[in-house]
């Protein structure tokens, strides 16, 4: 599957991978919507150490109602334009749960 595609969530086989535009430090972990190609989430944990990944992989376990061995940082890991894969779970099924539509 080509990762040229403008959409933040894209179909895997077995699940979704989802383009996270990460805002940490924030005063709590949520999401604000769409920016660009991808969601942006501000995160409540600082970007250090790597708690602000664990606490995205936390929150977006926790959305897609999939455990948190589910899901897992492809790419991105000091950046704050992130890439995540979850198995388990659909694209449409994600677009509601993150973007609730």
């Amino acid at each position: 599957m080509s990762s040229l595609s403008s959409e933040p969530i894209q179909a895997t086989e077995g699940g979704v991978r989802l383009r996270i535009h990460a805002q940490p430090g924030a005063k709590r972990t949520e999401v604000i919507g769409i920016h660009g190609d991808a969601i942006k989430i501000r995160v409540h944990a600082p970007p250090v150490e790597g708690k602000a990944n664990d606490e995205l992989l936390r929150f977006l376990a926790q959305l897609l109602k999939i455990n948190r061995q589910h899901i897992e940082l492809t790419a991105g890991l000091t950046s704050r334009s992130k890439t995540f894969e979850a198995r388990g779970v659909g694209v449409s099924e994600a677009r509601s749960l993150i973007l609730k539509v």
